[in-house]
């Protein structure tokens, strides 16, 4: 009886801490010894999801390059930075490089994306508090409002990529 009750326990409080879609995520904070902004070291905080349709990317280091192709769709509609942005959170514990060699990365990075926010994640702070998956490329967007309106996961096909492009152009 007490494995049912443990199990129950542990499901239902996974499902509380999942995303869903048409909600808007628990409020997390990126800071101190579980990482920061790229830029300057300083918090970041998931309140600042709002105001304009974001896409977020949360990657371990290792699946970088695991959905180059939605990376380059959005890229290439040019879309209208007032309206739309994209945050790139790396899941620094999910890879066995050394984090000095993926600062110097991500400093680069900021640099050639200098409209995309990237934070550091050191601790799994997203894979805790948002069950997202660890040790995989996620890509999470976000409305005007805050509220979750795509989650994937994995490597995304073409009907994906063009279905959140839709998600993303009807909600900006």
């Amino acid at each position: 009886m007490k494995i049912k009750t443990v199990t129950a326990s542990l499901l239902l409080g996974a499902s509380l801490m999942a995303l869903n879609i048409g909600e808007i995520p628990k409020s997390v904070t990126i800071d101190n010894d579980n990482g920061g902004l790229v830029t300057d070291g300083s918090k970041w905080d998931s309140s600042s999801i709002k105001d304009k349709v974001l896409v977020l990317f949360y990657v371990d280091p290792d699946e970088k390059d695991t959905n180059n192709e939605f990376t380059e769709a959005i890229q290439a509609k040019k879309y209208d930075r007032s309206r739309f942005g994209s945050i790139g959170v790396i899941n620094l514990a999910a890879t066995w490089l050394p984090n000095i060699a993926l600062d110097s990365a991500l400093d680069k990075k900021q640099k050639k994306y200098p409209h995309t926010v990237y934070v550091k994640d050191k601790n799994k702070v997203l894979v805790k508090e948002w069950a997202v998956a660890d040790d995989a490329s996620n890509v999470l967007i976000f409305s005007k409002d805050g509220k979750l309106r795509f989650e994937k996961s994995g490597k995304m096909n073409e009907e994906e990529i063009q279905n959140a492009i839709k998600i993303i152009e009807e909600n900006m």
